[in-house]
């Protein structure tokens, strides 16, 4: 089993860590008790942060032109700013954060999903968007992982997130005390993992590492960082995996009878079919590692991205093809 350097994660406190819903709940997420066990949180109620209290009187997005106003009905009073000071403090207090996880729906924190409201009262929702908070999440920390607790129960969108969480959080340590080695390993170990996310990418990563152009380590792993980020800018596809599975299966397919080649392209074909989990397809080339004993294939990242324990969270029954 792999070591995993623990993410650092900013949550919403209202997911499982404190009762300050706006009706003073709080909202019990089986997903953040397994993750507690392998990632560091940092729960923030921005809400309550900029004065709120709990419970408190709702409030809601309005539609202002290009900046949408955070209003509370009941007393008509304008927080825009008030959370967007709060925000900057904040984001510029926190350090190396690895992730977002953000309450959904919320008019601070929703990610996609926060109603916006054509006025104070009595308005219809005119859109869904981002909350105020979360605008702020995405100016100071561009290209780091961000979701809410709802989509994280889509198995595809899940397994994508804690894979970008525990890869960041691995290079921010390496990063630390940057070295040609250092890099040039976390590169090799990672390389089909970065294969399936972005073929194109990972070859242009290579190039940073192999620096022939004898940069300082500190701009090179700066370039590595930006091109690591836009690698996780969208989930592997079926197509991406097969593919990955394919090279692998390249190494052992001289070792092989023609019954099992025969049997492994029929997975792979069950798998495109989406009539097979992924997890079997590298259940399969995991025992040929081992059989045949490469050592360069078990050391992949991409066979266990995150902790296994972290495998048996349920969710909503989307994505799972590739469960």
């Amino acid at each position: 089993m792999r070591a995993f350097t623990r993410p650092k994660i900013v949550v919403s406190k209202c997911l499982g860590f404190e009762a300050c819903r706006h009706n003073g709940a709080q909202i019990n997420e089986e997903i953040m008790p397994m993750l507690e066990k392998y990632v560091d949180f940092f729960p923030v109620c921005p809400e309550v942060e900029i004065g709120l209290g709990t419970p408190r009187e709702a409030i809601r997005l309005v539609a202002n032109g290009d900046e949408d106003q955070l209003i509370q009905p009941k007393s008509n009073r304008d927080l825009t700013t008030t959370m967007n000071q709060f925000a900057d403090r904040f984001l510029t207090e926190v350090e190396e954060i690895d992730g977002f996880i953000l309450k959904n729906r919320s008019p601070s924190c929703g990610v996609t999903d926060a109603k916006v409201y054509n006025g104070v009262e009595k308005a219809p929702v005119v859109r869904t968007g981002s909350g105020t908070f979360t605008k702020k999440v995405v100016q100071f920390f561009p290209e780091t992982a961000l979701e809410d607790e709802g989509r994280l129960k889509n198995f595809m969108i899940r397994e994508h997130f804690l894979t970008r969480i525990f890869t960041m959080a691995e290079f921010r340590v390496i990063k630390k005390d940057p070295s040609s080695s250092k890099l040039m390993d976390f590169h090799a170990r990672n390389k089909y993992l970065f294969m399936a996310c972005h073929q194109d990418t990972m070859r242009e990563l290579g190039r940073i590492t192999a620096n022939h152009e004898k940069k300082p380590m500190t701009e090179v792993f700066e370039q590595y960082e930006q091109g690591l980020r836009q690698l996780f800018a969208r989930p592997v596809s079926v197509g991406d995996h097969i593919n990955v599975c394919q090279h692998v299966f390249g190494y052992f397919s001289k070792y092989l009878t023609s019954a099992e080649k025969k049997h492994f392209l029929h997975l792979l074909d069950q798998l495109r079919k989406k009539k097979m989990p992924l997890s079997s397809i590298l259940g399969v080339l995991r025992s040929w590692c081992y059989r045949f004993e490469n050592k360069y294939l078990l050391q992949q990242s991409y066979f266990e991205p995150y902790p296994e324990g972290l495998v048996a969270i349920s969710d909503s029954g989307k994505g799972r093809e590739l469960s």
